[in-house]
């Protein structure tokens, strides 16, 4: 459907647009959850939500393909992993410590990711410490250490939801790791489709009774139309359009399109929880903006005369 729409555009323009979209959706997340969650659904039960009706939809997607179903049985190992780090454990600390903490804390600490991927580099994979990489990553942890650490007048914000935060963004590079090779085997479409099915299974036993709780009498439109939201857009169409980004632009341009996500979220934020933009945020926002973007720099090869 989203090719169709944009059918006039070239193919890597309708990409930039897609992953545009992802992190749009991605940052009203971040305000429609706090609508619904945990005043009307428990945080764990809200993933049931989400990830249940996202599976569904995956599923359908495949019943009207021609993309075999299988896996290799050497890869399910690799694939329950991805299901525990990409599904399970990120999208439940996503969302409880959303619950905990402010949409701008949350959007700004999700920027630790590439952050994180670095730390990764430098300790598993043995990369070479450059004094660029090196300062990136103390402004980096600087400004998220500035984040925790603040304070909120409204009480929005607390450690716990914080933390939360970033447990849910070391969880994702984990899993942004190990679905690589996955992802050279399989259409990216095919690997989601299954992260999610193991994925789905572990958060069953966490989430049930949240879900078996929720009380449909209490919910108005504006709840149903922030579920629906939540799960069409922020889950489905979000992890659909970025496979489009990953496909046609690779994971260096759409993974930079996280920038945007504190951008957009400030100003749901603002115009909907009246959250707003201290000194200790915007300051904490350019530390770790800078951080990233000395980690993500590519440094130029020396040219030998």
């Amino acid at each position: 459907m989203f090719l169709f729409i944009f059918a006039p555009l070239k193919i890597t323009s309708k990409a930039h647009i897609a992953v545009l979209f992802t992190n749009l959706f991605f940052a009203l997340n971040l305000s429609l959850v706090k609508h619904i969650s945990p005043s009307h659904v428990g945080a764990y039960g809200l993933n049931i939500f989400r990830v249940g009706i996202s599976l569904l939809l995956f599923w359908m997607v495949w019943a009207f393909g021609k993309t075999p179903a299988a896996i290799r049985r050497k890869d399910i190992p690799r694939f329950i992993a991805c299901g525990l780090s990409g599904v399970a454990i990120n999208q439940m600390l996503f969302v409880k410590g959303l619950t905990l903490t402010s949409t701008i804390h949350a959007s700004l600490l999700m920027l630790c990711t590439p952050l994180l991927i670095t730390v990764f580099a430098f300790w598993v994979l043995k990369e070479k410490v450059t004094i660029q990489k090196a300062l990136g990553l103390a402004l980096g942890i600087g400004g998220a250490m500035l984040l925790i650490l603040s304070k909120e007048k409204n009480g929005t914000a607390s450690l716990n939801g914080d933390l939360f935060i970033l447990v849910n963004a070391m969880a994702y590079t984990i899993y942004f790791i190990i679905v690589k090779p996955l992802m050279q085997v399989y259409p990216p479409l095919h690997v989601i489709r299954w992260v999610f099915t193991f994925g789905f299974f572990m958060i069953l036993p966490f989430g049930w009774s949240e879900f078996a709780a929720t009380s449909w009498p209490d919910f108005q439109w504006t709840h149903f139309a922030a579920l629906g939201m939540v799960v069409f857009c922020g889950t489905f169409l979000a992890y659909t359009f970025n496979i489009v980004g990953l496909k046609h632009l690779g994971a260096g341009i759409t993974g930079s399109y996280i920038y945007t996500q504190p951008v957009f979220a400030a100003i749901i934020a603002a115009l909907f929880l009246n959250e707003a933009f201290t000194v200790e945020k915007i300051m904490a926002g350019l530390l770790i903006f800078s951080g990233v973007y000395l980690v993500s720099r590519k440094t130029p090869p020396t040219v030998e005369e």
